[in-house]
């Protein structure tokens, strides 16, 4: 599965190269590139992967908390409970539903009132949305490959298993690129103007400035919030969930027809860096003081 989410993003992203070689000669001269929108881009998906991991595990504790026999506590991106019960497996599914319904909400958020929003807000509900479903997604492709995951445990307890499991993990592929599409559309009305997202090449650029690029900055800045855990957990986890999504959003930028981005934000917009600055350390300061020693829940 692992050479399927890498190998076809890609030779999806080939296919649109004869369509962005013949769109190149009418591509409208990019303007000048703000590094205020990477950077305010970085940081909300900063704060959006952080606070969708922080919601999954609330929504992990919270079941247990409130089961006969169960005692969990809430560290930073993790948790932890002692007891027995029968449902205590079921539970463990609970935290990836949560962020599941978190991105969808987000998602049809944005793509209901897009335009009367700021763009730094317009990207804080795509980071949410993005960040919410693929983190979901994600543990619903790797679960017939980790059945003792957190979801494969739940799927298990269900009576998913063997081949149910397997289809899981390929309609979770499936729904990738289709969440790609989804969260594209609305992403496309932070252009400066239709003009700049006209053509397939155009619209690449745009992509990577505005979402891949502060992605993979993200994944560096990400990994304060999780430490000190097994490297895996700590840089792992963050860099294949992005991957996830990221590769497709990519590919697919190119599919998406001119008269769909169609938004006009721009460099103009104020983009709050320092507020976003102060608002990822504040949390950042949460997870390590307060989260870190535990929180009890019983």
């Amino acid at each position: 599965m692992a050479a399927v989410l890498l190998l076809l993003p890609l030779a999806w992203a080939l296919a649109g190269i004869p369509r962005m070689r013949a769109g190149a000669t009418d591509a409208v001269r990019p303007a000048r590139w703000s590094w205020r929108i990477t950077g305010a881009s970085a940081l909300l998906y900063t704060l959006a992967f952080n606070l969708t991991f922080f919601v999954q595990e609330v929504f992990l504790v919270v079941p247990k908390a409130l089961t006969p026999g169960l005692r969990p506590t809430l560290y930073h991106n993790n948790h932890g409970w002692e007891g027995t019960h029968a449902l205590a497996h079921l539970f463990q599914g609970t935290g990836a539903l949560a962020t599941l319904l978190l991105g969808v909400a987000a998602g049809c958020w944005l793509r209901r009132g897009a335009a009367t929003r700021a763009p730094w807000q317009r990207l804080g509900l795509f980071w949410l949305a993005f960040a919410g479903i693929y983190m979901a997604l994600f543990q619903l492709v790797l679960a017939p490959l980790l059945p003792r995951g957190d979801v494969g445990l739940a799927l298990a307890w269900l009576g998913v298993e063997g081949a149910g499991l397997t289809a899981v993990g390929i309609a979770a592929l499936g729904a990738v690129p289709v969440v790609a599409i989804w969260l594209l559309r609305p992403l496309m009305a932070l252009a400066a103007s239709p003009a700049r997202v006209a053509t397939p090449l155009a619209r690449m650029g745009f992509v990577f400035r505005t979402v891949t690029l502060p992605a993979l900055l993200a994944c560096v800045l990400i990994v304060p919030y999780r430490v000190p855990r097994e490297w895996i957990e700590v840089a792992g986890v963050p860099v294949l969930v992005t991957l996830t999504g990221l590769l497709w959003l990519q590919a697919a930028a190119w599919r998406v027809a001119p008269g769909e981005a169609a938004g006009h934000a721009g460099h103009a917009a104020r983009w709050p860096v320092v507020g976003l600055l102060l608002a990822s350390a504040a949390l950042l300061v949460f997870f390590q003081a307060v989260l870190r020693p535990g929180i009890a829940f019983y």
